[in-house]
């Protein structure tokens, strides 16, 4: 059970419409969750907006860094729902996979694994070396995507935290970890 009670559907969908937030994003568990405080569900559809939609960071790359939040944070709703969006971009499921232990892959070229090790140093440390950014530089270049980059990690890492410690639930009928059920801890979660 989560810890807030996910609104009713239709309720969810009135919230949703009243506030200017998507009714495809009251369909979620997530924003059922967010939608009984409209502004910070407003804020945060907001930030997907442009992360998701308008954002410069190469759609792929972008996938990759929430997956590896998803994992390393041992958040199977992020992990699920965001298995559902990249493999809908195209991204390869055994890329997916290797996130799980990318730095031992070989399937990643150089934009991957900067943004990848930028992922971790986040996670780890907070902040990204100097190092770290220099590839992502190099990789990305892009000043506006580099920026994004940074946001990215760190509105997953929020999503990560609060769809762990709210104990949102996966919507009825998903199954946990794709594509096998495997979690960091190694037996299938439901966190």
């Amino acid at each position: 059970m989560p810890r807030i009670p996910l609104l009713p559907a239709d309720e969810a969908r009135a919230a949703a419409s009243a506030a200017g937030v998507p009714e495809m994003m009251a369909e979620l568990a997530v924003f059922r969750v967010l939608l009984q405080n409209p502004p910070v569900a407003v804020a945060l559809n907001d930030m997907l907006s442009a992360l998701l939609w308008h954002g410069r960071l190469d759609a792929r790359l972008r996938e990759l860094i929430i997956m590896r939040i998803g994992w390393s944070t041992d958040s199977v709703y992020e992990w699920t729902q965001h298995w559902r969006v990249a493999t809908h971009l195209g991204v390869d499921h055994d890329d997916l996979l290797a996130v799980r232990d990318w730095e031992r892959s070989d399937r990643f070229g150089a934009a991957e694994r900067a943004v990848l090790a930028a992922t971790d140093e986040t996670l780890a440390h907070g902040t990204i070396s100097d190092v770290t950014w220099r590839e992502c530089v190099e990789a990305i270049g892009d000043t506006d995507a580099l920026v994004e980059l940074v946001v990215a990690i760190g509105n997953w890492r929020l999503f990560s935290s609060l769809l762990r410690s709210l104990e949102v639930p996966l919507e009825d009928g998903v199954d946990p970890w794709p594509p096998d059920g495997r979690s960091p801890g190694g037996t299938p979660s439901e966190r």
